[in-house]
């Protein structure tokens, strides 16, 4: 059974920086690609960012706008986001979330990720 655990949210200032990481069980972590979604009240879940199977290539919302850096670790299971110049508008709860085919690489859209953690609230205050 493939799970997610996220850790790392919290309350920070705007211009405050958070780390995000989520372990991964269940499955081989090496084969999958990752991502880190979120979903402000009222909104749609968006993808933030996506990272393949072997960290070779990223993919980031727009919104991100280079603030944001998405990057695992495989020896740990453990996928990252580090997220710098927070804005208000940041604050949601963040999800980790993997595809169920591996060596996926695609556009990281939300409904190709099969499995998904159970969240992570960040509060951006200003």
């Amino acid at each position: 059974q493939v799970q997610l655990v996220e850790s790392g949210g919290g309350f920070v200032q705007a211009g405050g920086s958070l780390r995000l990481s989520c372990v991964a069980s269940g499955r081989t972590f090496d084969y999958y690609a990752m991502a880190w979604f979120r979903q402000a009240v009222g909104k749609e879940r968006e993808l933030v960012a996506g990272i393949t199977w072997s960290g070779g290539s990223t993919f980031y919302g727009d919104f991100v706008k280079g603030r944001f850096t998405i990057s695992r670790d495989n020896a740990k299971n453990t996928v990252f986001l580090q997220m710098t110049s927070l804005e208000p508008e940041d604050t949601a709860v963040y999800y980790c979330a993997s595809p169920e085919d591996s060596f996926y690489s695609g556009a990281y859209q939300t409904y190709e990720h099969d499995y998904w953690g159970q969240g992570t609230q960040v509060t951006v205050s200003s």
